[in-house]
């Protein structure tokens, strides 16, 4: 018996891919006086397609002409991108550092909003086990 929620799954999931958009964002920061060092990013779609493929959510096409919705391209694993098509400084560094700022301070409210809805969901179970106490 599984007296955890698929719910957070889902959560540990997205809790993983902030993490590892922090180490990214991070590594982009520290090398951003690198000569060629190039950016990278984590590609969301990926990451996207494995929580859908865990859930086992389903979807229906009303047209040819929609997005597919098949996760016939998802990995098990988050991809992480390198950005090579720019050239953002002089030394063939493309690492903005104003960019990578604002991407860190939105992972992490993202992190810190998921991180307090596990706390209510664990906070839950404890109520439930303790007997409402």
């Amino acid at each position: 018996m599984n007296i955890f929620p698929k719910s957070l799954e889902s959560m540990e999931q997205a809790l993983s891919a902030s993490t590892l958009r922090q180490r990214v964002h991070s590594a982009n920061i520290a090398n951003v006086d690198t000569a060629n060092y190039k950016s990278k990013k984590v590609d969301f779609q990926a990451s996207l397609n494995t929580a859908i493929t865990n859930q086992g959510l389903s979807s229906y096409k009303t047209s040819d002409r929609h997005l597919s919705f098949s996760n016939e391209s998802s990995n098990s694993t988050t991809k992480v991108l390198t950005n090579n098509s720019t050239q953002y400084n002089h030394n063939g560094n493309n690492v903005d550092m104003d960019v990578e700022m604002a991407e860190l301070a939105k992972n992490q409210l993202w992190y810190n909003a998921v991180t307090e809805r596990v706390n209510g969901k664990l906070n839950s179970l404890s109520s439930v086990i303790n007997g409402g106490r």
